[in-house]
């Protein structure tokens, strides 16, 4: 499956200084959204652009934000994507990353190089592999060479989230590493939203599948962030009216690390945590676990399809 965009603001990424945004703010670099084009939208600053957009140098230099990821992780890829900006994109960009926990300044010797220097094109999307794929990055710096606007910038990688201890905390959580490795279908929504903070903000903002026309039932399988022992699963159907499932089951495995598809082959015959439960309609259901011992891998099972808002495993920490 897909990285987790490690710069995503939904997830509480942030822009936390840059040298100049006179034309569009820094904080639109990390919204999650595609970038829009508002026609005849001009504000106190000039065109209205979503993204962040510096003036004019007139001098030596370049423009930089700084950004502080929304968990630290270590960094896959990038995407650089300059839409709508087509007199006004920067030729060059360049990304680069800091470790720890205090954010450092601009010209700090802590910044090492994550990309070579990137040649953009306007209104396009740049994509680069990170050149240290082995360290835990809990910053960024975006360059751009000399000025200009960036619509969006977007940091692929695997959260790494350092949990201990025997306070209960969401094991499943984007922020705290989750993922989805497998599913039977997304027809509609965004799948790794069920893994994310709140409740979602529509029907889209949650996993749902397309109308089961033939037997069986939906599922997806979640690679626990932090492995553990749970105790309790939550399911939100938020917003889902009509087509929330009419039930669900839960299985859970410890798995060693053979791959996603080796997993999904074996993940019929996991033990089962959490038998049929019935489903309401735009609600919070809470399900105590018995004890399950250590826990890397759950699967969902949608019986026998339709939309779930969030997915929540919580329990307590077991690195084994």
């Amino acid at each position: 499956m897909s990285h987790l965009n490690l710069a995503s603001a939904k997830l509480g990424a942030q822009a936390v200084q840059c040298s100049d945004d006179s034309f569009a703010s820094m904080d639109r670099l990390l919204q999650d959204h595609p970038a829009v084009w508002k026609e005849d939208v001009y504000d106190d600053f000039g065109k209205w652009m979503d993204g962040w957009e510096s003036k004019r140098r007139r001098s030596g230099g370049f423009d930089w934000c700084v950004i502080k990821l929304a968990v630290p992780g270590q960094i896959d890829r990038f995407t650089v994507d300059t839409s709508y900006f087509t007199g006004n994109y920067p030729p060059g960009a360049q990304v680069w990353g800091a470790i720890g926990d205090e954010q450092p300044s601009a010209t700090s010797d802590r910044w090492v190089p994550l990309s070579d220097i990137l040649s953009l094109q306007g209104d396009s999307q740049q994509d680069a592999q990170c050149l240290d794929k082995a360290g835990v990055y809990q910053w960024i710096r975006f360059d751009m060479y000399p000025d200009g606007g960036v619509a969006r910038l977007r940091v692929y990688g695997k959260a790494v989230v350092e949990r201990s201890g025997d306070d209960s905390i969401e094991l499943s959580a984007l922020v705290n590493g989750g993922r989805i490795t497998a599913y039977s279908d997304a027809h509609y929504g965004n799948v790794e939203a069920v893994l994310t903070a709140g409740r979602g903000t529509d029907m889209g903002d949650g996993w749902e599948t397309k109308r089961r026309r033939e037997p069986g039932n939906e599922w997806l399988i979640i690679e626990l962030g932090v492995p553990g022992q749970i105790g309790e699963i939550e399911i939100d159907t938020a917003h889902f009216k009509g087509n929330f499932p009419g039930g669900f089951t839960i299985q859970a495995a410890d798995m060693p690390a053979l791959g996603d598809q080796a997993i999904v082959t074996q993940a019929m015959f996991w033990d089962e945590i959490v038998p049929f439960n019935a489903l309401t309609a735009d609600s919070i259901h809470r399900f105590d676990v018995a004890p399950t011992g250590r826990v890397t891998h759950i699967k969902v099972n949608s019986i026998p399809d339709g939309g779930m808002s969030r997915i929540r495993a919580f329990g307590r920490p077991d690195h084994g």
